[in-house]
């Protein structure tokens, strides 16, 4: 008999399925379900690129429970990856929810400062993207429309540097 509160792990033939049911859930908005199958894919494939970038993801679609907790977290696993490019331009994507946040929570300098990093890393992605990937692009472009259209991030740039943003983490890569 198996006891009741074990984890079970999965069949090696089942990644690919449960990282596509993974997916599937984040599409639901359910990164609680998503991030609980990424974890049992990587218990089985720890080097597991497809679950490291919806872990990751998942994770960055949580922020609002825990934002501290699940940058760091965030941050953690997609130094994981493999492709320079993904590490650092996925990196900026947790930069730039984070920020987000910050935003929703009004605490304007913090979110400018989360903002310029993300700016930082997607320049840096930009450089590294192949010539048909617009991504890195886009996603400077929006944070730019943001920071110079929104009053309090206008402000914002004018204030003393946010204190309580821990950048110790370092860009990836």
């Amino acid at each position: 008999m198996r006891h009741r509160h074990q984890l079970r792990r999965l069949d090696g033939h089942d990644l690919g399925a449960a990282c596509e049911k993974a997916e599937k859930y984040r599409d639901l908005n359910q990164p609680d379900e998503s991030d609980s199958i990424c974890r049992d894919v990587l218990a089985v494939d720890p080097k597991n690129q497809q679950a490291l970038r919806t872990l990751g993801l998942s994770l960055t679609d949580r922020f609002r429970e825990n934002s501290m907790q699940f940058r760091v977290e965030a941050i953690a696993v997609f130094a994981r990856l493999d492709s320079e490019y993904e590490r650092i331009y996925l990196t900026g994507i947790v930069w730039e929810r984070y920020a987000k946040t910050l935003l929703h929570q009004e605490v304007w300098r913090s979110a400018f400062d989360a903002f310029h990093r993300a700016l930082d890393l997607f320049d840096r992605a930009e450089d590294l993207a192949s010539g048909d990937d617009p991504d890195p692009i886009l996603r400077w472009n929006r944070i730019v429309r943001e920071l110079t259209t929104h009053p309090r991030l206008i402000a914002a740039e004018h204030q003393e540097e946010a204190s309580e943003i821990d950048f110790g983490d370092g860009p990836p890569g």
